[in-house]
């Protein structure tokens, strides 16, 4: 083969597209200023400094009372009160335990934090929550799914109401 021949098959470069080109020019242009702290007061209030009151330990807390209250409910206002009340009560600690989980492994890494334990935890509170609905859709026959799944939502939302309620 010559390489005339060979230099026909090679693929020829190419210029970059011309809107690639400009899109790249405008993200190395922008400049990001941060807020001084007049304006961040402004825009959040003069609390904006100071630390959050929510910890982990308090957003799980919040999850249980929300499981309990749920359960209750479930219990006053269903047709059958014991299985909707456990139905209702396992898909809270399905929404809490995981939760517990990733605050106790936050308090344990004390001043050891980083983005990778962070992952981790994370990938520990999906793995937990995955077995345990498992374990109850396959451990307790009786459960009535819609008790389940509406409390298992409702703890989730804890994180939320703790946010707003700070």
């Amino acid at each position: 083969m010559t390489d005339q021949n060979r230099s026909n098959l090679e693929p020829k470069p190419q210029a970059p597209a011309h809107a690639t080109e400009a899109w790249d020019d405008e993200q190395e242009q922008e400049t990001i200023v941060p807020l001084t702290r007049a304006q961040a007061e402004r825009l959040f209030g003069p609390d904006v400094g100071r630390a959050s009151r929510v910890t982990p330990f308090r957003v799980v807390g919040a999850q249980v009372l929300l499981s309990l209250i749920a359960t209750l409910a479930w219990w006053l206002l269903s047709a059958s009160p014991r299985d909707a009340a456990v139905s209702a009560w396992l898909g809270g600690m399905i929404g809490w335990i995981p939760g517990a989980l990733f605050a106790l492994r936050l308090r344990m890494s004390g001043d050891r934090l980083s983005v990778g334990s962070l992952v981790m935890g994370e990938a520990v509170k999906v793995a937990t929550t995955i077995a345990l609905l498992v374990a109850v859709a396959f451990g307790y026959p009786d459960v009535h799914w819609v008790a389940f799944l509406v409390t298992f939502v409702l703890t989730l939302k804890a994180y939320w109401l703790a946010m707003a309620l700070k």
